[in-house]
């Protein structure tokens, strides 16, 4: 037990540089496509010169992207769980999901008392149509986590809601994860119950969609491979010290698959490994290769990627508010006439816009409000739980 919690501090409590490339990488491409799906939309062909290889990689992988967040999410939340508590069999339920309420809760309660507003005022791009339930039946889905499933019945949400899709996904996973690790994380029946997810995920994403190509893309199961690999990779990590040529292993080898899943993402997606689901596995696969092998090495990154990082710290704040830029800036874009040559500044401004609009969210609201509820609530216990590292705390995802 002793060497597990040394690995899990050395890993886990300090910043960790590969946790937040990949947020800030994932958050790039979900940035991107979203700018990409506004200008199609509009009809401007601004990609009809550029090579089609390139387009495929910078502005169709927010799904994928969307995929390396979850992977992300499921090591955090495991290995954070296994320090705080020594064992995942003895996570503490109320403590677990007050945890998870105070990081989750309050950006997600002014998000949709905001967007109310703004579906009652009638703004252009944020009216939730009867069509798909309406403002009611939008917010239910909201605080219970199926926007995924209102979608797959009655199509896209406005822009500022459908991103919630994710958010259902992974806070539906650990609504259930630690009453899973109470009950059966001291048998082997816990690693078989994630190598389930894992095996399921593919087949959520085609057979069990049933061509509903809305769930496709937002199912439970389709997105949970890549939150208990996540989970695995926190486990093995923290029993295991790897030797240097592993590590070396895990990360190069860990890399070329994201880089190749993400490079040849249509090439994939065309092929057997999108028709039978395992692209995103593939990829998830790589993400924890790479994770594993820079958390055990503290691994330090180029200060040329500091954007990148500084972007990822905030995921969580930027996933949730980007829309309101990405509409913002799009209507100014449409304003003065769709200039071809503007396209590069609206994608460029969109995602620096977006960041700084994350980092400031995250500075001035999300984290104290975190501090304050996880206080809160130890102050209303009288054994109270050791606070967790509000630097360690997981951004969901996306």
């Amino acid at each position: 037990m002793a060497a597990e919690q040394s690995t899990i501090r050395s890993s886990t409590w300090n910043r960790l540089d590969g946790i937040d490339l990949l947020r800030g990488l994932a958050i790039f491409f979900v940035l991107m496509n979203h700018v990409n799906i506004r200008l199609l939309g509009a009809k401007v062909l601004y990609t009809k010169f550029l090579p089609a290889q390139l387009v495929h990689f910078l502005v169709w992988n927010g799904q994928l992207g969307v995929q390396i967040f979850f992977a992300v999410s499921g090591f955090l939340i495991t290995s954070i769980a296994i320090r705080r508590w020594g064992a995942l069999p003895n996570v503490r339920l109320r403590d677990f999901y007050m945890l998870r309420i105070a990081r989750i809760a309050p950006l997600l309660l002014l998000l949709l008392v905001i967007l109310s507003s703004l579906d009652l005022a009638h703004i252009h791009n944020f009216v939730v149509t009867a069509k798909t339930g309406g403002l009611g039946r939008a917010l239910l889905a909201a605080v219970t986590f199926h926007v995924n499933v209102l979608e797959a019945r009655r199509g896209y949400l406005p822009g500022n809601w459908d991103v919630l899709w994710s958010l259902s996904v992974e806070e539906m996973f650990y609504l259930f994860f630690p009453l899973v690790c109470s009950v059966f994380g001291r048998s082997k029946l816990f690693i078989v119950i994630l190598l389930s997810f894992v095996v399921l995920g593919p087949f959520g994403r085609t057979m069990l969609s049933r061509g509903n190509e809305v769930w496709q893309d937002h199912s439970y199961l389709g997105g949970m491979d890549a939150i208990a690999l996540g989970c695995l990779t926190a486990m093995i990590v923290s029993r295991t010290r790897f030797s240097y040529s592993a590590v070396w292993a895990l990360g190069i080898g860990g890399a070329a698959v994201m880089v190749s899943s993400l490079v040849f993402s249509w090439q994939a997606y065309r092929g057997w490994p999108g028709q039978t689901g395992l692209n995103m596995t593939i990829l998830a696969l790589g993400t924890c290769m790479f994770i594993a092998a820079t958390a055990q090495t503290q691994w330090r990154s180029p200060r040329f990627l500091t954007p990148l990082l500084k972007i990822g710290r905030y995921s969580y704040e930027v996933y949730l508010t980007h829309m309101f830029v990405v509409f913002g800036f799009f209507g100014l874009f449409l304003d003065v006439g769709k200039p071809m040559r503007m396209v590069p500044v609206l994608f460029l401004v969109t995602i620096l816009i977006s960041g700084v609009l994350g980092a400031v969210v995250a500075s001035f609201y999300s984290e104290p409000m975190n501090r304050f509820l996880r206080n809160y609530s130890r102050s209303r216990h009288a054994k109270p739980a050791s606070a967790i590292d509000s630097k360690c705390v997981v951004p969901s995802e996306k």
